[in-house]
């Protein structure tokens, strides 16, 4: 496995001050200095921060309140940049490949030059290539851009 890649949205050792916190934090927490991180942890410390920046904002935390007051929300992520909540819910991360180094942490050979933005429904695949995340005007995770019509739980 030693050299080969991997993209991913966050390693562990990416060299900023936010995530050398974050993992002597963890490792702390945890009372193990080997614990490690992963993509998935990055993405709640920013999604968390976002909420609670959302909570702060309209002093509530009544979920269509905070739902509304997502959209324009930044926050750090680990990597060193901004996260920012977009008006169709996805997120601006960074896109890294990395090298699998001898113990198992990633040497990020290549960072996409900005910010990439989810989507929430991909536009290659028959049963969602019509769909859109329309949180703003529809609230509605999985619209449909066919029929303009919200699936809700009908969705399969």
């Amino acid at each position: 496995m030693l050299g080969h890649l991997a993209a991913w949205n966050y390693f562990q050792s990416i060299k900023t001050p936010e995530n050398k916190k974050f993992i002597k934090d963890w490792q702390v927490y945890t009372k193990n200095p080997k614990r490690v991180t992963n993509a998935p942890m990055d993405a709640h410390y920013i999604g968390f921060n976002m909420w609670v920046k959302a909570v702060e904002k309209v002093k509530s935390t009544d979920p269509d309140k905070v739902i509304d007051a997502l959209p324009g929300i930044e926050v750090p992520n680990l990597t060193g940049g901004m996260a920012k909540m977009l008006p169709k819910h996805p997120i601006t991360k960074p896109v890294l490949i990395g090298a699998i180094r001898a113990n198992g942490q990633f040497d990020a050979v290549w960072k996409a030059p900005g910010l990439v933005a989810g989507d929430a429904w991909s536009k290659e695949l028959d049963g969602s290539k019509d769909l859109i995340g329309h949180w703003v005007d529809k609230k509605c995770g999985n619209y449909s851009s066919k029929t303009n019509k919200c699936l809700g739980s009908s969705f399969h």
